[in-house]
């Protein structure tokens, strides 16, 4: 049985006035292959929310930082939109949805059954250089699932101990994979894959009114250490993410980590924030930081709540005595 390695929100936040029951996590359809260091599986729910409270259904969302891309994929599958743009500059992910979009999740999905996964077999495999873009794929996810964390920066070694002491294997559900790229063919003719700057498409995308844009930046404004160890790609101009924000003709939401920093970008710009707890893959308690243009809809949620304002020391000055 595969377990569910994303973060997990609390329960009582999914507690929607037509539903009795709070949201179960598990049960969100896993529609991507990936591993992804931060991927928004927890975040599904809200999402769907966010695009049911818009005044008009929006025809085309973009992901400008795809990476697994389960809101794209989950807003294809549910029909919440018609087309995807999902955009992604790191190769090697890019080499597994390009092989997607280009009618392959076949040939991936019987590469993946066929392949018999030892350490040795994976270093064989990734150790290859010339390879062909479908080939790059089926590495990527080899990578992907045994290296530790589902990490694809440079520098990371496999699992050592993974799920029941399994190691790199534990981690390695060919069945399970396989059959998420032969689904992906249900939605692949409606997926418009870039592998390109996410900054440069969403100015492309701006002046759209019909489009909606999910944001979600895999590299924190104050976290460079962290987004280097987790991301190829770890640089980003986050004041002209911000900018470019407050271009969109449509809407857009957006999710960063919670930090000072941060949210001075979104009061300067004039974006509504909302707190969004939730439990990291280490079960500790944090809160993922929502901006976006409206958010009151986010209020029906009891631990949903607004940032405060950061506090500033005050100084008092005594009058020197003559």
């Amino acid at each position: 049985m595969q377990t569910n390695t994303q973060p997990m929100l609390f329960p009582e936040l999914f507690q929607e006035r037509d539903i009795p029951k709070p949201v179960n996590i598990a049960s969100i359809p896993q529609r991507s292959p990936f591993r992804y260091p931060g991927g928004k599986t927890w975040f599904v729910p809200t999402f769907r929310n966010w695009i049911k409270n818009l005044h008009t259904k929006p025809k085309v969302l973009v992901e400008p930082f795809a990476g697994g891309g389960i809101i794209s994929l989950t807003a294809l599958f549910e029909k919440l939109v018609d087309r995807a743009v999902m955009v992604e500059i790191d190769a090697d992910v890019a080499a597994v949805w390009m092989t997607v979009v280009n009618g392959n999740a076949d040939w991936l999905a019987k590469r993946i059954i066929e392949f018999d996964l030892t350490k040795e077999s994976v270093i064989r495999e990734i150790s290859k250089t010339d390879v062909d873009e479908k080939e790059r794929a089926f590495q990527t996810i080899l990578k992907n699932r045994t290296f530790h964390g589902g990490i694809l920066a440079e520098g990371v070694g496999f699992t050592k101990y993974g799920e029941n002491g399994k190691g790199i294997r534990s981690r390695w559900y060919p069945k399970t994979l396989a059959r998420r790229f032969t689904d992906l063919n249900m939605v692949a003719e409606r997926i418009d894959f870039r592998h390109e700057d996410g900054l440069e498409v969403i100015q492309q995308f701006s002046e759209q009114k019909d489009i909606v844009f999910f944001i979600d930046p895999p590299y924190t404004a104050g976290g460079k250490k962290a987004g280097k160890r987790l991301y190829r790609h770890n640089s980003l101009d986050h004041d002209r993410l911000f900018s470019l924000c407050r271009s969109i003709k449509g809407n857009f939401l957006m999710t960063y980590d919670n930090s000072e920093e941060v949210k001075a970008m979104a009061r300067t710009h004039g974006f509504q924030m909302r707190l969004v707890p939730m439990n990291n893959t280490h079960h500790a308690t944090m809160e993922e930081l929502v901006i976006g243009k409206e958010l009151s809809w986010m209020d029906q949620y009891p631990a949903v709540h607004e940032p405060q304002a950061a506090h500033k020391t005050l100084i008092k000055t005594h009058p020197v005595q003559k």
